[in-house]
Formats: structure tokens, C-alpha cells, sequence
């Protein structure tokens, strides 16, 4: 089976229609979200929309939980906290009610889905170093456990020794032996130096797993968010995939 993962699109519509453009030429028989779809961006409802019709699997994120109303944006910062406010605000009651039905975790075959650990799936927690992601490897049972939330792509393995190691490659294989914990990395808000949309492709024969990279209308993008007077930082980093 093949399955297309990705995550924190962050109302970036132009990004997001992107990826499901080349989702669509792969023969892709499942899809999964892991969670944020709004926040950042200036098309919250469309994008939730887009999600909800597309994915199979659909989890939440913390932006989605916070425009939901479900939590407090005190956590973030300042020009999350404008974006996110201003998302509540736009957010139509029917995209309330289509993110009410995304899931914190969820489970299929040999893996494990998770916005941001599964330690603390609600507590929003990043796993960005090796010792991040050796504690996390302690709280699922699948080999495989695919996460977003950092928006940065990179794959954790763990041997038959125990030793974690941070693997950054577009395409590998599970060697059958070792237990990865994958960052599906970001489509509407990439922050590993490259602009494009990132997502991933899963073959479950084999576990064969490939990052593609989607060139996206950044530049419309750009419009509306400066045209909803979102915060000119995060119209900026757009471009530099920061």
C-alpha cells in the first residue's frame, strides 16, 4: 500500500493544492494529515476543507486546537498568537465541526501517527534532539512513528543496540531491525532552509519512504496573508523556508 503523509499546512492553500496535485499522479491509496491545518496562513476554512475530503487519517494539531478554542494561545508567541487570534476569528462554525472529528492518535498497520510525540500527544512537545526521540521510541509499540509539528524533515532510527541516530536522506528503506521515528517535515510552512512543501511517501511493502519537495505559487500566498494583515515575519520567512 501507498500512503502519502503530511502535515502543517498552516492555511497555506497555494501549498496545499500543490501537494495534492502531485499527491494525485502517485496512485496513492490512502492519505494522512498530522495535524495543523490553520494558523500562520490566510485560508483557514478552504484549507480544513481540502484536508477533510483528502485524508483518511485526519489528526489535530496545536494550532488547530488552539483555533478551536479548546486552549489558550498564552504558549505561543507573539506573531503565532496574532495569526491564530485572527484565525479564530475568520474560521467558519462547519470548519469547527470538521476539526472536531480529527484525531489526537491514531494507529494503522505497523505504524503510529502523532502531531508531536507520542509521550504527550496533547502537550505539544518537539523532538528535535537524539535524546528527544530516545525517550519517545518508550511510549508507541509500532516500528514506525510518523510525527510533524517541527516542520522539520528527519528520521530517528533506533537499532537493535538501543543507540538513536538523526538521519537526514530523501529516500531509505526500514532495514527490518531498527524502530524510526519519522518528521514528515512541512507543507505550508517549511523551516529547513528550503521553501518548497514537503511531505512523504510511504510504501508499506518494504517500507520504502521517499520526501518529495513541491514548488508552490509562494508569491500568492504572500498576497493574502499581507493582504489579512497578518504579522510581516511570517509572510517573510515563507520565502526562505525559516
Amino acid at each position: 500500500m501507498r500512503l502519502a503523509i503530511f502535515s502543517d499546512v498552516h492555511a497555506n492553500l497555494e501549498a496545499l493544492k500543490a501537494v495534492i496535485s502531485d499527491i494525485e499522479q502517485l496512485n496513492v491509496e490512502k492519505v494522512v494529515f498530522l495535524g495543523d491545518a490553520v494558523g500562520y496562513g490566510a485560508n483557514p476554512d478552504k484549507c480544513v476543507k481540502l484536508i477533510d475530503s483528502l485524508c483518511e487519517i485526519k489528526l489535530l494539531g496545536n494550532h488547530d486546537y488552539v483555533a478551536m478554542g479548546l486552549e489558550s494561545p498564552s504558549s505561543f508567541n507573539e506573531m503565532a498568537k496574532q495569526s491564530i487570534l485572527w484565525t479564530q476569528q475568520q474560521l467558519k462554525r462547519k470548519s469547527i465541526e470538521r476539526l472536531s472529528e480529527f484525531e489526537m492518535e491514531v494507529s494503522f498497520l505497523d505504524y503510529a501517527f502523532v502531531h508531536a510525540t507520542p509521550e504527550n500527544p496533547s502537550e505539544w512537545g518537539y523532538m528535535l534532539m537524539v535524546e528527544d526521540a530516545t525517550r519517545n521510541f518508550n511510549f508507541f509499540s509500532q516500528n514506525y512513528c510518523f510525527v510533524g509539528h517541527s516542520h522539520l524533515p528527519a528520521v530517528f532510527r533506533r537499532g537493535n543496540d538501543g543507540k538513536v541516530v538523526l538521519e537526514t536522506k530523501t529516500q531509505f528503506e526500514g532495514d527490518g531491525e531498527s524502530r524510526y521515528i519519522i518528521n514528515v517535515g512541512s507543507v505550508g510552512q517549511p523551516r529547513d532552509g528550503n521553501r518548497d512543501a514537503c511531505y512523504l511517501i510511504a510504501e508499506t511493502d518494504g517500507n520504502r519512504f521517499e520526501y518529495r519537495r513541491i514548488p508552490y505559487d509562494l508569491k500568492a500566498a504572500q498576497k493574502k496573508m499581507k493582504k489579512a494583515e497578518l504579522p510581516e515575519f511570517l509572510i517573510t520567512r515563507l520565502a526562505i523556508g525559516k
